[in-house]
């Protein structure tokens, strides 16, 4: 995929539909270190952009541009620096 980059933890999302991917990201995010990083991978293509403003909006970085492999988006968190 061309991202190098070391993911503190990866939540696996295929099947779900919105509102759960926001939700279950923000809930992990909350749940880890300032400075980690979370790869989640989403296949509801709306998640695509509602869990990147959800994730900006409560005070976590989005890393890269959602990053497509076939009917599968990997996205990329920072959890905030406190």
């Amino acid at each position: 995929m061309g991202i190098n980059i070391n993911v503190d933890r990866t939540l696996d999302l295929q099947g779900e539909a919105c509102p759960y991917p926001p939700i279950y990201t923000l809930e992990e995010l909350n749940d880890m270190k300032p400075g980690e990083v979370l790869e989640v991978i989403v296949d509801h293509p709306p998640s695509v952009t509602n869990v990147p403003e959800e994730v900006i909006r409560n005070g976590h970085q989005v890393l890269f541009e959602p990053v497509r492999d076939g009917a599968v988006f990997h996205l990329y968190f920072q959890v905030a620096k406190k």
